[in-house]
């Protein structure tokens, strides 16, 4: 069975690490702040301005006034500081982000990323997510694996305008755990029930298949 948004958010959660600065983008991403392992210390990064951003507010924590790049309410960690989006912009493009999580429309054997535009729909715009992959080494990227007619979003050239070229080393969608290297997306685990052929046939992408494929573990 293919994974819910927040299955996806716990598994790419499972790749944080301990001391991490991590950027949460739009989307799924934005979901892993609710899953950050106990005891693990990890501060997130909006690009609006907040570094220790915390996890989605009850209604008693609930402050209108703190939000994340997408406008959602947010809580703040201990030791949260608030700046301008002209310095989080500089923590971006200076490299000082350890871990970037991204959604997308497509990604592409290559490791191109679409992300931000639609022709002919309405979308928010870019935000930060060109500056993100320009300056981040780490970067993964969460999404379904095909779309609702059950096209494939993982391509042999992505089809949409580019937010990068030749950035992402890792996805992590509904179906599978992907790694992107040497012209090819390669096949690390599978989602719980989800067979190996269900993935070969909504990858258009060239797909190398070991000969074992373990199932995600949460």
């Amino acid at each position: 069975m293919a994974l819910s948004r927040e299955q996806l958010a716990q598994r790419v959660a499972k790749e944080l690490q301990d001391g991490f600065y991590v950027n949460l983008g739009i989307g799924i991403p934005t979901l892993v702040a609710n899953y950050i392992p106990q005891g693990m210390q990890v501060m997130l990064q909006s690009e609006n301005g907040l570094l220790g951003m915390g996890e989605f507010p009850t209604e008693e924590t609930l402050d209108a006034d703190l939000i994340n790049a997408g406008k959602q309410t947010v809580t703040a960690v201990d030791g949260a500081s608030f700046f301008s989006s002209a310095e989080s912009f500089a923590m971006i493009r200076g490299g000082h982000v350890d871990l970037t999580v991204l959604g997308a429309f497509e990604v592409d054997v290559n490791g191109s990323i679409a992300s931000w535009m639609i022709p002919g729909k309405l979308i928010k715009g870019m935000g930060g997510a060109m500056d993100l992959v320009a300056g981040a080494d780490n970067i993964i990227v969460t999404m379904m694996h095909a779309d609702k007619h059950g096209n494939s979003k993982l391509l042999p050239v992505c089809e949409l305008p580019l937010t990068g070229y030749g950035c992402i080393k890792r996805v992590i969608t509904d179906l599978a755990f992907l790694e992107i290297k040497d012209g090819a997306f390669h096949l690390l685990e599978r989602a719980p029930g989800v067979s190996v052929e269900e993935i070969i046939a909504k990858t258009a992408g060239k797909l190398v298949v070991p000969e074992h494929v373990e199932e995600m573990k949460f």
